[in-house]
């Protein structure tokens, strides 16, 4: 069964930078493709980033250049990095997996990110 668990949410100013790490359990965390995605009340779940299992990086147009995906295999982890956070960043964050060769994708339970002065 695999788990995910998403930490590091808060909440930030403004122009702040917030760290949130999702650490994946019951699965080969290595030939996963690793997600981000955000949620606001009465809105549809929003994409915002991916890192595949190579490495390969992609972001939502609304965060480049101010989010950084990554991943450490060896932690079963993956990072966001968030810069330059705005109000409209306000959602709660939750981590993705999908399996390469299965397909199975899981989610974990989500953390909240509040950007307000």
């Amino acid at each position: 069964q695999v788990q995910l668990v998403e930490s590091g949410g808060g909440l930030v100013q403004p122009g702040g930078s917030l760290r949130l790490s999702c650490v994946a359990s019951g699965t080969i965390f290595s030939i996963n493709d690793m997600s981000w995605y955000r949620q606001v009340p009465g809105k549809e779940r929003e994409w915002v980033a991916t890192i595949t299992y190579t490495g390969t990086t992609n972001y939502a147009a609304s965060v480049k250049g101010r989010f950084t995906i990554s991943r450490d295999n060896a932690k079963n982890t993956v990072f966001l990095q968030m810069h330059s956070l705005k109000p409209e960043d306000t959602a709660v964050y939750y981590c993705n997996s999908h399996h390469v060769l299965t397909k199975q994708d899981d989610w974990g339970q989500g953390t909240q990110v509040t950007v307000s002065s």
